[in-house]
């Protein structure tokens, strides 16, 4: 089922609905694949979710290994890594692709752990390279890039794993686009029969609850993105009332979040929400290497900053020198008066 080369996605379901992650890390695992000239595989754990295996085919996967039980309808650490780690053992994938999400930072280190593989947690590319090793005057072909910011997002840094395998990584959502589904793909899906021991069934799930956020920034067209700039929780009611205006979603930066200006959900960047908005306002907000890498691909950006060389500014479609404090409620204004 294997050749030793197949990148390989675990795919997150909960309640039969897969992760747009997951499904993002589908497409990007074909790329990767066809670098390699090899093929895309899913790991997919659930109870009853038979639609499913078919549409991560659809989605681009070349084949599927479905593991079926009762003790799978919800997720717990033990028996989902135990899946995991034997089917890694036993078919020896080249790479495995992980979302990190809450349920998939839970599982990647355990997984990796128990392989006794490398993992590099919340990338922001992928891509298949060559590296040569000065130490050892040796070149390793076709090995995962795994490219995140480090160092408080202040560098972009590639880690490589030459020696061990698989080469392990996770990554946020909406870092890659999610494929659309072709319902002409066909691939091979099979079923897998999981076998626990005791001890990985200790933890039961006696209740669930759901909370569902306020904040949509993923799916927002528009969004309008404060930082430390602002320079305090009340005047980031000025972004409150241009979003309102604009039909958006307000972001902040890291520094605006730690600050205590705003919730953590309203985050972009790195370590918050990666997103593609058709408009981006960015309203005193320098742009640390973290941030950038969320937000850098929307279709349009406008930056606000009294330092016309700030790193926001490079990637910026307009730009404009001031105080956002200031130029905020001007924007106010004039739309105010456009829709009277």
């Amino acid at each position: 089922m294997t050749d030793g080369r197949d990148v390989w996605v675990f795919i997150e379901q909960q309640n039969g609905k897969i992760a747009d992650t997951s499904l993002e890390l589908v497409g990007k695992a074909c790329e990767l694949a066809r670098t390699l000239g090899s093929r895309v595989g899913g790991v997919l754990c659930g109870y009853q979710v038979e639609a499913l295996p078919q549409l991560v085919i659809q989605c681009g996967a070349d084949f599927v290994l479905w593991a079926d039980h009762p003790e799978l309808e919800y997720y717990r650490t033990l028996p989902y890594a135990r899946i995991l780690s034997n089917l890694i053992r036993e078919r020896a994938p080249y790479i495995v692709l992980i979302g990190a999400t809450p349920l998939g930072r839970d599982l990647a280190p355990r997984v990796a752990s128990t392989l006794r593989a490398g993992l590099t947690a919340d990338c922001t590319d992928l891509q298949i390279g060559d590296y040569y090793s000065r130490r050892e005057g040796k070149t390793y072909k076709d090995l995962l890039f795994q490219i995140r910011p480090a160092f408080g997002g202040n560098l972009i840094a590639t880690i490589v794993n030459p020696l061990m395998h698989p080469q392990m990584a996770t990554v946020r959502e909406g870092v890659f686009r999610k494929p659309e589904p072709d319902a002409t793909r066909q691939g091979t899906i099979e079923r897998i029969q999981p076998t626990f021991e005791e001890k990985d069934l200790v933890l039961q799930v006696l209740s669930r609850e759901s909370r569902e956020s306020n904040v949509n920034l993923k799916d927002a067209a528009v969004i309008v993105a404060g930082g430390a700039g602002m320079g305090s929780k009340e005047n980031f009611q000025l972004l409150h009332e241009l979003a309102n205006l604009l039909g958006g979603e307000v972001g902040a930066s890291r520094a605006a979040v730690d600050a205590g200006f705003i919730s953590r959900e309203h985050q972009v960047g790195q370590t918050g929400t990666t997103v593609r908005p058709r408009l981006y306002i960015a309203a005193g907000i320098s742009g640390a290497v973290q941030h950038r890498a969320g937000m850098s691909e929307s279709n349009k950006i406008i930056a606000i900053n009294t330092d016309p060389n700030a790193p926001i500014m490079q990637i910026a479609h307009y730009k404009i020198i001031g105080d956002a404090r200031e130029v905020i409620p001007l924007m106010i204004k004039a739309l105010r008066e456009k829709t009277r």
